[in-house]
């Protein structure tokens, strides 16, 4: 008898142990703290000679649950669950780097991340090079004696570029690197970086993990080794999930694959509407053909992700348009939501770099970011349609 489950089966099945309760869907534990049996369980708990929760600034059970299905989907050894997307970014390098340490990123990344990179971590005597997606065969170049991490997106934020992830590995691992993976468009249902060589991987479980625009979370996941100094940084700062997050998102966790597979199947479809229509410049899907790293796309992507990029003709003043004749989709900063949203990073949530800066990571003036959601897809084209017109 085969003892290995299948993906959705393990979302579904893979729960903490029942309370005396028998309850069948995992309770919600909002407690602060846990209670022992005696002055030397206490001490055993605390020096961690047993495995018990002590506060729920370190472990909670939702939390626990919620850790252990991500790491079985992503094929980790341990994790531990953040408030947000960003603090899990900010406590993993905060974790594992030192002051004099060297940075190697992607130069598309999520704003944010950038913001660490170039205004708070150069405080440390931390310092980044940047290179571009399509230039990976330069990455060594940039790797100096104190070089300590590789980090990238894939896909990226927002312009949907691919970057191979075995280049990445092969690379991190040849000088002795930790690679590190935000897997946050793609999630564990449709991409797994540590089969590829990863060492850690960050998601925004606010996105497709929650996918229906809830509650905030993040999580990190890798080897066991790394993961517990993020925990020891973690559990000492303070950027813990909170234990209602935690068992909301587990629960989300039971409908991902079914979610992402109708997510993208519409982004397909709407991605080869865009491609024909004449008012498009260009479009950017990891599933399409016309993709520069398709291929790529193929060999690590079970499916393309729910994100699309593309150019409206006419640069800001069309972008500006197209957003203020959508009709049913949204106009949102977030992802990943049952709900289509549609965004306009150049006149919004980029619009304080400057055009050099924006260009430098494929954000042109007419480009649109779309998360693609779960309405009916001919309502979806429908929108694009009249706000193109």
């Amino acid at each position: 008898m085969r003892t290995e489950k299948n993906f959705e089966t393990d979302a579904i099945r893979n729960q903490m142990d029942r309370t005396p309760y028998s309850e069948h869907s995992t309770p919600l534990f909002l407690t602060s703290s846990f209670v022992f049996d005696d002055a030397e369980d206490m001490r055993a708990s605390f020096a961690e000679e047993k495995e018990k929760n002590l506060y729920s600034r370190f472990t909670n059970p939702n939390t626990t649950e919620f850790i252990d299905k991500i790491v079985k989907m992503e094929g980790a050894e341990s994790g531990y669950a953040f408030a947000t997307g960003m603090a899990a970014i900010y406590a993993t390098f905060a974790a594992l780097l030192s002051a004099g340490d060297h940075i190697v990123s992607a130069r598309s990344v999520f704003g944010s991340t950038h913001t660490l990179f170039t205004k708070y971590f150069p405080k440390w005597n931390i310092s980044t090079s940047y290179f571009k997606v399509e230039e990976v065969d330069q990455i060594e170049d940039l790797i100096q004696p104190n070089t300590k991490i590789l980090y990238a997106e894939t896909p990226t934020n927002p312009g949907v570029d691919i970057i191979d992830l075995e280049v990445l590995s092969k690379v991190a691992k040849k000088h002795n690197l930790i690679l590190i993976i935000d897997n946050c468009f793609a999630t564990p249902y449709i991409q797994k970086p540590i089969h590829f060589g990863a060492d850690i991987v960050v998601h925004s479980a606010t996105k497709l993990i929650d996918g229906q625009g809830r509650v905030l979370g993040g999580v990190a996941v890798g080897r066991e080794d790394l993961i517990r100094e993020i925990y020891l940084f973690a559990r000492n700062t303070g950027p813990a999930m909170s234990p209602f997050n935690a068992w909301v998102l587990s629960k989300s966790l039971e409908t991902l694959a079914v979610r992402v597979e109708k997510h993208c199947e519409n982004a397909l479809k709407v991605a080869e509407f865009l491609e024909n229509h004449p008012k498009v410049n260009w479009v950017k899907y990891p599933f399409l053909k016309s993709h520069p790293m398709h291929e790529v796309a193929k060999k690590q992507m079970k499916f393309g992700g729910n994100i699309v990029a593309f150019e409206i003709k006419g640069g800001i003043e069309a972008g500006r348009t197209f957003l203020n004749k959508i009709k049913m989709c949204s106009l949102s900063a977030n992802l990943g939501d049952t709900r289509t949203i549609v965004t306009h990073p150049a006149s919004t949530t980029h619009s304080k770099l400057s055009i050099e800066d924006r260009m430098e990571v494929s954000i042109t003036d007419g480009l649109v970011r779309t998360s693609i959601g779960l309405e009916h897809i001919d309502d979806i084209i429908s929108d694009f349609e009249q706000a193109l017109s």
